[in-house]
């Protein structure tokens, strides 16, 4: 792909009305951004996939979930069968998408907590709320972060951290480590998802006792309509809201919402888990139904924003995003681990985007990346030429605006797995081993592992997804070599422009056909 970063678009801004005050007509000219992500929500939980339109799209059968909003928000967007999370875990994840470098580059390899000092959002970094920021948007941030190393520096208990288990998880982010963002709302990363808890603006903590998407959306709401004067109302917005359902624990009426539940909980587990990779006799099929249930939670709780928008007029001139930061197994290919895989019910995430009068509704299996997103975010926004010059990931605004854009699409999607690495005399951890590299197209799905000590090939996987959609099939690659070769290249090359450790440390250089670009 030899797309560059910085691929300018023009002649994205509403010409502003005669008459209309100096507010509307900034407003006017550079639209309002919303993205919404929740946690671990996977793409094949939409329920519209089986409906006429979208369901010769795709090559599978989505689960029986029901999302009436985003039912009706993707025949407003474009919408994505192909979006995938490279490094499919929240932290290495939203390190990706607020930068636009991959985990090599962003400062965040591994899921932050405080055992792991090398693993946190870099500070020097332009992320794309500074981006925004500096465009003279009004930034807010809602929900999970889980983008800090965690520090002790409770601002209620000075000294100590924001939770009492060892390592700590949750982290409270001061201002100076919130990139641009000038209304805050957020905590790090806090399980209970009935018993959740932020930090505000100040600095102030808040334990609302309410399902936290629902929290999260009213206070959404009450931002939109800008109750007690939280938001330049003459500025664009640019706003992240992280919901961490549907993500564990997703076990008991303490997760989800009893009227979402009760829609599933009388429904057979095979019944549930229609996959032919899933095993309905796991013990963690017993979580489908509340899995179900968060999922169905979570499109009201995104209802409710697009019903705010619309009311307050704001709808026709913002964009909305709706995606997520992996997918669930949910019991697919007998695996307890809900990520972190290359698997399609890991990787393939959902990814909606609506811009009223500038796009055209439509299905594309446009292979975006993570660190895709920031560029392309701001080239819809018309801000393409402030896209920061480290940026890895590439503008694909085009794409959304003509179908036929005369622009290279990728043809892969690199996959990613680390690992703790070595640790000091205190137990922190000091680096992270890079144990599994892979690549996505259209058609194969591979991703090699290798050996910790020796850097040798452990074991591979190697699936034809388009014969073989739900991956049941693990091909030898000394009986593809031909196929294996041609993602090995692929892979190679993506791994060497990012300057990956497989790549500076020609891990299975001149094997199965991995080559890296010279130095």
């Amino acid at each position: 792909m030899n797309l560059p970063l910085n691929y300018l678009i023009g002649g994205l801004g509403l010409l502003a009305l005669q008459g209309c005050d100096v507010a509307k007509e900034q407003q006017s000219q550079k639209p309002n951004v919303i993205y919404i992500f929740p946690d671990q929500f996977r793409n094949q939980a939409l329920e519209f996939w089986g409906d006429e339109g979208y369901r010769d799209q795709v090559n599978f059968k989505p689960d029986p979930v029901r999302t009436p909003r985003l039912n009706s928000f993707a025949d407003e967007s474009v919408v994505l069968t192909a979006a995938q999370s490279n490094c499919p875990l929240s932290s290495p994840h939203r390190g990706m998408l607020f930068t636009g470098m991959y985990a090599n580059k962003s400062g965040v390899p591994l899921n932050c907590n405080s055992s792991r000092p090398i693993s946190s959002l870099r500070e020097d970094a332009e992320c794309m709320s500074d981006v925004y920021s500096n465009a003279g948007y009004d930034c807010a941030y809602f929900g999970k972060l889980h983008l800090d190393f965690p520090t002790p520096n409770d601002p209620q208990r000075p000294g100590q951290y924001v939770e009492d288990r060892v390592p700590a998880w949750d982290a409270y982010t001061p201002p100076e480590r919130r990139h641009g963002f000038n209304y805050w709302y957020s905590y790090g990363t806090f399980d209970e998802h009935k018993n959740p808890r932020y930090w505000d603006t100040d600095g102030f903590r808040h334990d609302p006792r309410e399902w936290s998407p629902q929290h999260e959306a009213d206070k959404v709401v009450a931002y939109l309509r800008n109750e007690g004067n939280v938001r330049d109302a003459s500025k664009p917005f640019f706003m992240m809201v992280a919901m961490n359902p549907p993500h564990s624990p997703y076990r008991s009426l303490d997760d989800c919402m009893e009227e979402d539940f009760v829609l599933y909980k009388d429904i057979p587990l095979d019944s549930l888990l229609i996959r032919p990779n899933a095993d309905a006799t796991m013990n963690k099929a017993q979580c489908a139904p509340y899995y179900f249930a968060s999922i169905t939670g979570v499109d009201r709780a995104f209802g409710q924003i697009l019903d705010a928008l619309q009311e307050l007029g704001l709808d026709k001139n913002t964009i909305v995003v709706f995606s997520s930061d992996h997918g669930e197994t949910m019991t697919s290919q007998r695996s307890d681990d809900p990520k972190n895989s290359p698997y399609s019910e890991s990787m393939n995430v959902p990814f909606l985007v609506r811009y009223p009068g500038q796009l055209t509704p439509r299905v594309d299996d446009l292979m975006i990346s993570t660190p895709d997103v920031m560029p392309t975010l701001l080239g819809l926004s018309g801000l393409g030429e402030s896209i920061p010059d480290e940026v890895q990931g590439y503008n694909y605004a085009p794409v959304f605006f003509d179908a036929e854009a005369e622009i290279d699409r990728p043809q892969g999607a690199i996959y990613l797995q680390n690992v703790n690495g070595d640790k000091d005399e205190n137990g922190m951890i000091q680096s992270y081993f890079p144990v599994s590299r892979g690549i996505k197209t259209h058609r194969y799905t591979m991703a090699l592992y290798i050996d910790r000590n020796t850097k040798q090939l452990k074991r591979s996987l190697l699936f034809d997804d388009l014969n073989d959609p739900y991956q049941l099939n693990n091909l030898p690659l000394d009986e593809n070599k031909e196929i294996v070769a041609e993602l090995c290249a692929l892979m190679g090359q993506e791994l060497s422009r990012i300057e990956d450790p497989w790549a500076t440390e020609r891990i299975l250089e001149n094997q199965y056909g991995l080559v890296y670009s010279a130095d």
